[in-house]
């Protein structure tokens, strides 16, 4: 029964927190504060090599150095093929770093991960057979169309957006702390099984290679590079799961997999944020 309520308050507060810092983030931005840094093509470029070339070639790599059983294997492909993560908003606004620019990159890694997963996932994985609407539908109804919510009351009721904007911005702040306490209490034995294994090394290493890739990948911006380093390290678990659903359903160590290594994800990104930001603040006062 208490596990029962434990996970029921696990995917409460994620679909607050989705929603609710979807929706912070298109009451506080418009469109052209968004696209703006989608302009620079050179950026754009990077960031798409980056998470869709760079990124499953580290997961190949760890795989192999690691010898990973096949479920884990497979979770880290998943997830190193799937970018677009939702958290990058608040990872971004922790880090201080550029927010148009993170709701953009977020925006532009999710509907790429739509076309893209369905024509490489299953060259990496045999076997495999991808619906892009069951990646997308989630996608739009649960991101997208908060933001576009958004993004319509800063345009028309800019009042209205400047009052609920705060609101929103804090729920999605206490959402994200009861996410990271539940997801912890309801996967612990999950996680300690993962850190058993080679899979816990393997989510370690691909969380630094892969934000290596992006800090030091996006040139001399800190606010660019502090979202492109956490974005390219935060991947989409969403779309992840999906596919792991359709897919790998009689296989548990996939999807488990996947969730211990979101819930690691947050649990080291989370603080390295703070950190990004603190030094931002530092940089701000020494110049």
């Amino acid at each position: 029964m208490e596990g029962d309520a434990l996970n029921a308050i696990l995917q409460i507060s994620l679909l607050v927190f989705v929603v609710s810092s979807m929706l912070a983030m298109g009451l506080s931005l418009t469109v052209s504060q968004i696209v703006a840094p989608l302009r620079n093509a050179r950026l754009i470029v990077l960031a798409l090599v980056i998470n869709f070339i760079a990124v499953p070639i580290l997961a190949v790599g760890i795989g192999a150095l690691l010898s990973l059983d096949d479920g884990l294997y497979i979770g880290l492909i998943l997830m190193a093929t799937a970018a677009g993560a939702p958290f990058l908003p608040k990872l971004g606004e922790a880090a201080k770093g550029n927010i148009a620019f993170s709701v953009g990159l977020m925006v532009l890694l999710m509907v790429v991960t739509v076309v893209y997963m369905p024509i490489v996932v299953p060259l990496l994985i045999s076997g495999v057979e991808i619906n892009p609407w069951d990646i997308a539908s989630s996608l739009i109804f649960l991101m997208l169309l908060p933001l576009g919510i958004g993004l319509v009351m800063k345009w028309r009721y800019n009042k209205a957006a400047e009052g609920l904007q705060p609101a929103m911005a804090q729920t999605s702040t206490v959402a994200i702390a009861l996410l990271l306490v539940s997801g912890v209490v309801v996967n612990f034995t999950a996680i300690l099984d993962i850190i058993g294994t080679g899979g816990f090394i393997a989510i370690l290493l691909f969380l630094v290679g892969a934000f290596i890739f992006g800090y030091f990948g996006a040139g001399r911006d800190g606010g660019v590079r502090s979202v492109l380093g956490l974005g390219t390290a935060q991947r989409n678990l969403s779309a992840a799961m999906v596919v792991a659903g359709q897919n790998f359903a009689s296989d548990p160590d996939v999807l488990t997999f996947i969730i211990v290594a979101g819930i690691v994800g947050l649990l080291v990104l989370m603080p390295l944020a703070g950190e990004l930001g603190r030094r931002s603040d530092t940089n701000l006062i020494v110049d």
